[in-house]
C-alpha cells in the first residue's frame, strides 16, 4: 500500500552537500568495481577452492571456481 509522501524543502547548501556526498559514494563504488575486476582476473588465471563450514549443522561445504581468461 503507497503512503502519503510529504516533499521536503531542501535548501542550497543541503543540495550542494548531497551532490557532494553522491560523488564520494559513485567514486568509492568505482575504486570497489575496479578492485573486484582486478581481483577476478587474477583468479580466472588459475582455480581457485574455497572451504566452508556450515555454523549451524558443521558439515564441509568444498565451492571450486575454474574459468578462463579473455583472450588478448
Amino acid at each position: 500500500m503507497a503512503r502519503d509522501v510529504k516533499p521536503v524543502e531542501i535548501s542550497g547548501n543541503d543540495l550542494e552537500r548531497l551532490k557532494q556526498r553522491v560523488e564520494v559514494l559513485d567514486e568509492r563504488l568505482d575504486n570497489i568495481d575496479s578492485t573486484l575486476t582486478a581481483v577476478a582476473e587474477r583468479i580466472m588465471k588459475q582455480p581457485v577452492t574455497i572451504l566452508l563450514s556450515c555454523p549451524h549443522c558443521g558439515k564441509d561445504i568444498e565451492v571450486s571456481l575454474v574459468g578462463q581468461p579473455k583472450p588478448t
